[in-house]
C-alpha cells in the first residue's frame, strides 16, 4: 500500500483498502477553529450530540487572534462557552494557528489521522500524517462519533531528482510544482515526494511544499518522514514512534520525475496560485506593501530568513511589511533570539501568531488598487482585500519591502524605489467643477413616526459597519441598533421623511450616521433637537434637518404624505392640510444645501 493507503487502513476496520473504497477512519485529533468552529457547536448542540473523546478534541482560535471581528469574537465566545461546559481544550487568541500547533503540541504524529474546519489541514503530510480540512457538519460527527467516513484517493509519486540551486527555497519548489501542474492536474490525488533532496528538507521546509498541496487541487501531499522528523515528534509527542512508509510494491496511479536543479525562484501573479512565473518576469513591479507569515510561511526559519534581510535595513518609504509568526513558541523564539528589534527598527508591523490575512483575518487585508507581495499560499481576488496579491517566498518579500519593489536577496538596490507623487484623477476634478443642480427647498414624502429621545448614534448606525466608506452600502445598516426599527432599511421608500424627539445623533460624531440617511433616498428628518456633532454632520452634508416646538395640532400618524418647507419653516400634512410653523434653514444652512455641502 501507498502512504495514505497504510494510514486510512491502520485507522479503519480493515487489514488493506484501495483507491475509490469508502472506509470510517478513527479519527486521532479532531479540531474547529474560529472560522466554522461556531458552526460546528451550533451543529452538536441542534443534533443534542455528545464528545466522544474530550482528550482529541480542541478548538483553535487561529483566523482572528485578537478578536477584532465582533463576527469572529462572538464565534469564540461560542465556542468557549461550549468548550468550558464539555471539558474540551481551547488554543486560543494567543496560540497561534492551529494546524501548526498539533504538530508543535505532540497532537499529531507521523502516521496518525487529523481533521480540522482549516482546507490547509493537509499540512500534516509533512510529518507523514493524514491531515483534511472539512466542512461544519464533518468536524461535529467526528466529534461526536470520533470517526468520519472518507473515499480513498488515488497515489501519485512525485521524485525530485538532481540537486536544489542555492537560491530556490521551499515556497520556490511547490510555486513551481504549481507551474508545473496547474491548480488541478492533481485533483484528488494523495502527492508522495521522494528524492535525495527531498529527504534532507526541514520540517519548515515541508511545511511550506504541503500547505501549497490544497492550491494544486491534491487531498494531500505526504512526506514520508525522515528519522529527525521521528526524533522532533517523539520529542513533542513523549512517545516512541514507528516509522510510516509505503511499501516497497505500493501501486501508484501516475509517478512522475522533475529535475529539481531546474527549478528558478518564482511569484505567483495575482488571481491565481497556479498563475507562475520566473521572477524576472515581474522584477522592478512597485509595491504597496508586503507580508510574511501565513501557515505556509510563519515558521522559525522564515522568520530568521527576514530578519537576516531586514538587519540594518529599513523598509522602504510607503511600503507596509506586515510579519505575522505562525504560533506563539515561534513569536517568543523571535523575541529571545532579537528578531523582533530587528523587524520594528526595519519599520515593520509584527502581529499576534496566527494565519493573518487569510479568511479576512486581523493583519495583511489591502484596499483598492494596493498591491501586495505575500508569503501566503492563495491570491484569489478579494482573498485578502480589494487589492492585488502576488505570491513569493520569505526572503523575496523581505527584499521587496527593502527595494519597494519586486526583487531578489542579492539584487536590492542601494536607494529604495519611492512612489511619485500622484494627480488628482481627471474624472473626479470634474465632478467637483460641476455645476450644482438646483436642490429643492421644498419636498413631499411620506413619514416615519419615531417617538424616542435620545437616539444616539450607536442605534442610527452601529459602530461594526464604520469600516464602511461606500454611501452606497450604507442604508441598509440605518436603524439595525434601534429596538423596535431595526427592519427600517427594508421599509422605507426612497422620499422618505424621518420625525423624530429630542436630542436625535447624541454620541459620536461618525458622519455614517448621516450618510446612511443620504444612501436611503430620505429627504429630511425633523426632529425636537440634534446632538450638536450630528447637527453639523449632517448641515455639512446638505442632509436637511429641522427642528419643531409642536406639531400635535397636524394629527400625523406612519406613511401619512406632508410638506415641508425649508426656506419658510412650514411643515403640512396633506392628509388634512393642517399646517406649523417649524424652523427654517438658517442662512448658512440653506448655502451650504445649495452648493450641496460643505466641500461642495
Amino acid at each position: 500500500m501507498t502512504l495514505i493507503e497504510k494510514i486510512i487502513a491502520n485507522h479503519s476496520e480493515k487489514k488493506t483498502v484501495v483507491p475509490g473504497e469508502i472506509v470510517d477512519i478513527c479519527i486521532d485529533v479532531r479540531a474547529a477553529r474560529d472560522f466554522g468552529g461556531a458552526n460546528v457547536v451550533k451543529n452538536l448542540v441542534e443534533n443534542n450530540l455528545e464528545i466522544a473523546d474530550t482528550s482529541r478534541t480542541f478548538f483553535t482560535f487561529d483566523c482572528n487572534p485578537t478578536g477584532s471581528d465582533q463576527k469572529y469574537a462572538a464565534n469564540q465566545q461560542t465556542c468557549r462557552m461550549y468548550a468550558r461546559d464539555h471539558g474540551i481544550q481551547v488554543y486560543d487568541i494567543d496560540s497561534g494557528i492551529g494546524t501548526h500547533l498539533v504538530i508543535e503540541q505532540g497532537l499529531a504524529t507521523p502516521g496518525s489521522t487529523v481533521v480540522s474546519t482549516d482546507s490547509h489541514a493537509n499540512i500534516l503530510g509533512a510529518v507523514g500524517a493524514f491531515g483534511q480540512g472539512m466542512g461544519d457538519q464533518d468536524i461535529a460527527a467526528a466529534f461526536a462519533n470520533g470517526s468520519v467516513w472518507f473515499k480513498v484517493p488515488k497515489s501519485v509519486k512525485l521524485t525530485l531528482s538532481g540537486k536544489r540551486p542555492e537560491n530556490v527555497s521551499a515556497k520556490d519548489i511547490v510555486l513551481n510544482l504549481l507551474h508545473r501542474f496547474g491548480a488541478n492536474e492533481l485533483l484528488g490525488y494523495s502527492v508522495e515526494l521522494y528524492g535525495a533532496e527531498v529527504e534532507t528538507l526541514s520540517l519548515d521546509e515541508r511545511i511550506t511544499i504541503a500547505s501549497m498541496g490544497t492550491e494544486m487541487g491534491a487531498i494531500i501531499v505526504m512526506f514520508p518522514p525522515s528519522q529527525a522528523i521521528m526524533d522532533y515528534c517523539e520529542a513533542r509527542s513523549g512517545k516512541k514512534l514507528e516509522m510510516i512508509q509505503a511499501d516497497a510494491d505500493a501501486v501508484y496511479d501516475q509517478e512522475f520525475e522533475l529535475d529539481l536543479s531546474s527549478f528558478v525562484p518564482m511569484v505567483s501573479k495575482p488571481g491565481h496560485p497556479e498563475d507562475t512565473v520566473d521572477i524576472n518576469e515581474v522584477k522592478k513591479s512597485k509595491i504597496d506593501s508586503a507580508f510574511i507569515g501565513s501557515c505556509t510561511n510563519g515558521r522559525m526559519e522564515d522568520m530568521r530568513i527576514t530578519a537576516r534581510i531586514l538587519k540594518d535595513r529599513k523598509v522602504a518609504p510607503g511600503v507596509v511589511l506586515k510579519i505575522v509568526p505562525a504560533t506563539d513558541e515561534i513569536w517568543k523564539q523571535c523575541l529571545e533570539e532579537g528578531l523582533i528589534k530587528i523587524f520594528k527598527d526595519a519599520g515593520a508591523l509584527v502581529g499576534n501568531a496566527g494565519c493573518a490575512g487569510c479568511a479576512a483575518g486581523q493583519i495583511g487585508q489591502n484596499g483598492p488598487g494596493e498591491v501586495t507581495l505575500s508569503t501566503g499560499n492563495r491570491n484569489f481576488a478579494g482573498k485578502q482585500g480589494k487589492g492585488s496579491v502576488y505570491l513569493a517566498s520569505p526572503a523575496t518579500v523581505a527584499a521587496s519591502a527593502v527595494a519597494g519593489y519586486i526583487t531578489t536577496e542579492d539584487d536590492i538596490p542601494a536607494e529604495p524605489v519611492v512612489f511619485a507623487p500622484g494627480k488628482a484623477e481627471q474624472a473626479a476634478a470634474a465632478k467637483k467643477k460641476a455645476a450644482v443642480e438646483a436642490r429643492p427647498v421644498v419636498v413631499e414624502g411620506k413619514v416615519w413616526i419615531i417617538k424616542k429621545d435620545n437616539i444616539d448614534t450607536d442605534m442610527i448606525y452601529h459602530n461594526r459597519y464604520l469600516t464602511i466608506t461606500d454611501i452606497n452600502e450604507m442604508g441598509k445598516y440605518t436603524f439595525d441598533n434601534l429596538k423596535g426599527w431595526e427592519d427600517f432599511a427594508k421599509k422605507a421608500e426612497c422620499g422618505d421623511i424621518v420625525i423624530t424627539a429630542k436630542n436625535f445623533g447624541a454620541g459620536s460624531s461618525r458622519q455614517q450616521a448621516v450618510d446612511c440617511f443620504k444612501s436611503l433616498g430620505i429627504q429630511a428628518i425633523l426632529a425636537e433637537s440634534f446632538g450638536a456633532i450630528y447637527e453639523r454632520n449632517a448641515i455639512n452634508a446638505a442632509m436637511p434637518i429641522l427642528t419643531y416646538q409642536n406639531i400635535a395640532e397636524l394629527d400625523l400618524k406612519d406613511r401619512d404624505k406632508v410638506r415641508v418647507d425649508f426656506a419658510n419653516g412650514t411643515l403640512t400634512n396633506l392628509e388634512n392640510n393642517k399646517t406649523v410653523q417649524i424652523t427654517p434653514f438658517s442662512d448658512v444652512q440653506m448655502a451650504i444645501y445649495k452648493k450641496g455641502g460643505l466641500l461642495g
